[in-house]
């Protein structure tokens, strides 16, 4: 494959579902379905920020970039239809690594049931960056902001795996397909439970959701001050659960018992704390029968 803008978009053609319909500067998005609304989220990843090129597998980075877009739309109670693609290319990125990442991307594409609508391609002085914008339909549009006093909060998948693989990495393990330990695969290759988040937006007592990107102790507050209230936390989440981002499990709040969620969904559940009136923070935890404020724990982009 060559590495010129042409060869590049040639593969992607080639390989990608949709990528047949890549013929000019513009793609076309479907109709709106009766009742639905149209839903889009991005996300950028860049070398060295988000990930190390010696520590993420192509084909797995391409999967994880597809993934935590599709998850934002899951977690909105959208269903995915396809996304557009921005690489920034670096002269270290060379061909046969571009090509398992189009490879794992077009793979991954095919089983989520997505297509690419379009994108672009540029070439940059040093590194990569990866950008996708992904697009959705939801019958109803399940928000951060509708959280009500007394409803328990749950997610899908025990946080802080992801940030077990990170220190593993970190110390100098590898990621190894014949013997894939869970920690780096939750790190590398996210597996968020897509498919959920519509089938909680077709629960009324469920009243906000978002996914976890960021770790509980950011998530749980960003639902909290939009729905204006607090939420205590669960005193025995471990730390890493809290400090841990990139989980990517739905985050939801509803006043049904845990057991008729369990029961509705066919999937256990984690508790993770309960809404209250808004008190003196916005993320609080009891030491004994005093709240204390949680402080923001998770992963910040700007931070020195």
């Amino acid at each position: 494959m060559s590495l010129r803008e042409t060869g590049i978009l040639a593969r992607i053609r080639e390989l990608m579902p949709g990528g047949e319909g890549l013929m000019d500067d513009c793609g076309a998005l479907p109709a709106t379905p009766p009742g639905q609304t149209l839903l889009v989220t991005t996300d950028l990843m860049e070398s060295d920020q988000h990930f190390k090129l010696e520590w993420h597998p192509p084909d797995l980075l391409a999967r994880k970039l597809l993934a935590v877009n599709l998850s934002d739309l899951d977690a909105s109670g959208a269903r995915p239809f396809g996304y557009t693609l921005t690489l920034a290319l670096g002269p270290e990125v060379e061909a046969p690594w571009l090509e398992a990442f189009l490879a794992g991307l077009a793979a991954a594409s095919r089983e989520a049931a997505v297509r690419v609508l379009g994108g672009d391609t540029v070439g940059r002085p040093a590194g990569l960056g990866l950008g996708l914008t992904a697009f959705g339909f939801a019958s109803r549009w399940l928000r951060r902001d509708g959280l009500q006093p007394g409803d328990r909060l749950f997610v899908d998948q025990r946080p802080g795996g992801s940030l077990r693989g990170l220190r593993k990495l970190q110390a100098g393990q590898r990621w190894n397909p014949a013997a894939p330990d869970p920690d780096l695969a939750a790190h590398l290759a996210p597996r968020p439970n897509l498919g959920l988040g519509p089938r909680l937006g077709a629960i009324p007592e469920v009243h906000a959701c978002l996914d976890l990107s960021d770790g509980l102790s950011r998530d749980l507050r960003n639902l909290a001050e939009a729905s204006g209230l607090s939420i205590v936390v669960d005193q025995d989440l471990e730390e890493d659960a809290l400090r841990g981002g990139e989980d990517y499990a739905r985050c939801f709040g509803s006043n049904l018992p845990q057991a008729e969620l369990q029961a509705r969904l066919g999937l256990a559940l984690i508790p993770v704390g309960r809404a209250v009136p808004r008190g003196p923070a916005p993320l609080l935890v009891y030491d004994g029968e005093t709240p204390r404020a949680l402080p923001d724990l998770g992963f910040d982009h700007f931070a020195p």
